[in-house]
């Protein structure tokens, strides 16, 4: 199975998008996917796939209420299905995730229990026969380093780190190698990062540069995404893929979308390959 957290630090650069059009991609390939929203933003992958209906009903089962043991209702009830991909939809008690684990940890620690409030993401999913079900779990998390990144980590152990080839946005791909080294330290665990991707491309010389260093700092850069902001915008209007956006909202073929998804197919394709060599060394 091929799991994986698109993360960056910095805001804006494409994560959700990125993490959409793969899902979509690798679905349209043929494989069952699940794709887990744990971003409490308005705008995440629950409203891109149209499936965020349920979002402030505080009466609603959520993924949080199943991170604490406390479900209303089994695991498959919260999928919604969204363009062939299973979306596990975000719920606005995300944003206070780490206060309810921190209870759950504490009455588990006053019946001397040992609760760790970083590990329930992958405790429920094995539970609910994920890992058997799907060949591609893909995990959205926030940009901001917490417990849900934690819970995201511990149940894909690996990264895909969009970016912007700018000045700014290489420094946040060198501060998230730091990142990934302290979070191995602090979760115990080793996580990999399957793919650095380039967003927003204009071939500059400075980003030219940039994308060397990045190579020759043992970074797989497997595509680059040139500017596509017509597109990209147009798909968080529509609250679809780019797949479904061409097909469906564009009047004409554009040469240069066409290749965008491309792009996202041999992404997809990249990195299952690259998790399937990594499964048989």
């Amino acid at each position: 199975m091929l799991t994986y957290t698109v993360y960056s630090e910095a805001g804006g650069v494409g994560k959700t998008t990125m993490a959409a059009n793969l899902a979509v991609a690798d679905a349209r390939a043929g494989h069952d996917v699940l794709a887990i929203d744990m971003d409490p933003q308005e705008g995440s992958l629950s409203f891109l796939f149209d499936v965020a209906d349920h979002r402030t009903d505080s009466e609603a089962d959520s993924l949080v209420r199943h991170l604490v043991e406390r479900p209303r209702g089994p695991f498959s009830d919260l999928i919604e299905t969204s363009e062939g991909v299973d979306v596990l939809p975000a719920h606005n008690s995300l944003e206070v995730l780490s206060k309810h684990l921190r209870r759950r940890e504490e009455e588990a620690a006053d019946f001397g229990e040992n609760w760790n409030p970083n590990v329930q993401l992958l405790r429920v999913l094995k539970d609910a026969g994920v890992p058997s079900e799907y060949d591609t779990v893909i995990i959205d998390p926030p940009a901001t380093a917490d417990v849900k990144l934690y819970n995201a980590l511990h149940a894909t152990r690996n990264l895909v780190i969009p970016f912007e080839p700018s000045g700014k946005g290489q420094q946040s791909v060198a501060g998230l190698a730091d990142l990934v080294t302290g979070l191995e330290d602090t979760l115990d665990i080793n996580v990999g990062v399957l793919a650095a991707v380039p967003n927003r491309f204009k071939g500059t010389n400075d980003q030219e540069e940039m994308l060397k260093r990045l190579q020759a700092e043992s970074y797989d850069i497997p595509v680059v995404f040139r500017e596509r902001t017509s597109l990209l915008e147009g798909c968080w209007r529509k609250q679809c893929s780019a797949f479904k956006y061409i097909e469906e909202h564009r009047s004409r073929e554009r040469d240069y979308e066409i290749e965008t998804l491309e792009q996202f197919e041999e992404l997809a394709a990249h990195l299952r390959q690259t998790r399937e060599q990594e499964a048989t060394a």
